[in-house]
C-alpha cells in the first residue's frame, strides 16, 4: 500500500513539475527569440531597466525550468519561477489601472491565471519534487544513511548491554 503512495505521489509531483516548467520554458523561448521587442514592450509598461530586467528574468526562467525538470533544488527553482510569476502578473496584468471594461477583464483572467500558477509554486515550496525527482533520490539516500547507522531491535550489541 506505501508503494502505491509513494508512485502515486511521485507521478503526480513529476506532472506538476513538468507542467508547470512548459508554461516557464515558452515564455523563456518568446523573451530570447523576441528579446528586443519584449524590452520594448517591458518599457512601456513601466519596468525599470528593461533589457537588464529581461535579462534577469531569462535567468530565474533558465533556473528554475531546469530545477523543475529535473527535480533538483526543487523548493529553491520554484521560488525563483515565483518572484518571476509576481513581478510578471503586478507589470503586465494589473487591471485595476485599466478603464476599458473588456480589455480589464482580459487582465483580470490572466491575473487569476497566475494567481493559480503560484498557488502550485507555493505547493512545490511546501512540499518539495516528490520522490520521483533528484531531491527525493537525496532524501532517500540520507534515509537509508541515517538508518544504516541505528543498531537494530535485538541486534547482538543491545543484547550485549
Amino acid at each position: 500500500m506505501k508503494q502505491a503512495a509513494v508512485a502515486i505521489q511521485g507521478c503526480t509531483a513529476l506532472l506538476a513539475r513538468l507542467m508547470l516548467a512548459a508554461v516557464f520554458a515558452s515564455a523563456v523561448w518568446n523573451k530570447m527569440s523576441q528579446f528586443s521587442s519584449t524590452a520594448a514592450y517591458m518599457a512601456t509598461e513601466g519596468v525599470p531597466n528593461p533589457k537588464f530586467a529581461l535579462f534577469g528574468a531569462i535567468g530565474l526562467l533558465l533556473i528554475g525550468c531546469l530545477s523543475m525538470v529535473l527535480g533538483a533544488w526543487t523548493r529553491f527553482g520554484a521560488a525563483f519561477l515565483l518572484v518571476f510569476l509576481a513581478a510578471a502578473t503586478w507589470y503586465f496584468h494589473d487591471f485595476w489601472r485599466i478603464a476599458d471594461p473588456g480589455a480589464r477583464q482580459l487582465q483580470v483572467i490572466q491575473f487569476m491565471k497566475n494567481l493559480a500558477i503560484g498557488g502550485g509554486l507555493l505547493a512545490l515550496i511546501g512540499f518539495g519534487g516528490g520522490p520521483w525527482s533528484i531531491d527525493g533520490w537525496i532524501s532517500l539516500k540520507q534515509e537509508e544513511a541515517e538508518s544504516a547507522g541505528k543498531p537494530r531491535t535485538g541486534s547482538r550489541m543491545q543484547q550485549a548491554a
